[in-house]
C-alpha cells in the first residue's frame, strides 16, 4: 500500500484580495517533494484560496497515485476541520469547494491534520508564487 502527503495553503492579500492556493505533494518514505501546484484565484478571501490549495493537491496525488493513501496536512484549522466533518460548512462559495474536495476524497483513505504555520513553508511559498505571477503552475519533478 502506497501513501503520499499533501501539504496545502493558501493565502489573500487583502481578504478578499489577490489569492492563490499552493501545494506539495511528498513521497513520505524519501521525503522528496514530487509535485509543486500554484493555483491562481483572483480576488478571492484566504479560505477560498486555502481550499483551492488542498483540492489542487488532492488532485495532484491522485493523478500520481490513484490507489494511495493521501495524508493532507494544511495549517489552516477551518478547512481541516471542515473536511474531517467536526465543523458545519456555512459559506455558499465555501459549500461549493466543500462539495468538490469531497467528491475527491469519496472512496479514498484520506486524512487530514492541522499543523502549525511555521510547518507549512513548502505549500505557502508556492501560494505566495501564484499569487506574483498571477497565474496557475505545475511543477512535477
Amino acid at each position: 500500500m502506497s501513501a503520499l502527503v499533501v501539504e496545502a495553503d493558501g493565502g489573500s492579500r487583502g481578504n478578499p484580495g489577490v489569492a492563490a492556493g499552493g501545494a506539495v505533494v511528498i513521497d513520505p518514505t524519501s521525503g522528496r517533494v514530487v509535485s509543486e501546484i500554484g493555483v491562481y484565484v483572483g480576488i478571492a478571501t484566504n479560505n477560498v484560496a486555502e481550499y483551492n490549495g488542498m483540492i489542487a493537491g488532492l488532485r495532484a496525488a491522485i493523478e500520481r497515485d490513484a490507489e494511495a493513501d493521501v495524508h493532507v496536512r494544511m495549517d489552516s484549522k477551518l478547512v481541516v476541520e471542515q473536511m474531517s466533518g467536526r465543523w458545519k460548512v456555512k459559506h455558499p462559495d465555501m459549500q461549493t469547494l466543500y462539495r468538490t474536495a469531497q467528491e475527491l476524497v469519496a472512496s479514498r483513505r484520506v486524512t487530514f491534520e492541522w499543523v502549525p504555520r511555521a510547518s507549512n513553508a513548502r505549500a505557502d511559498a508556492a501560494a505566495n508564487e501564484s499569487m506574483d505571477l498571477r497565474e496557475s503552475f505545475r511543477r512535477d519533478l
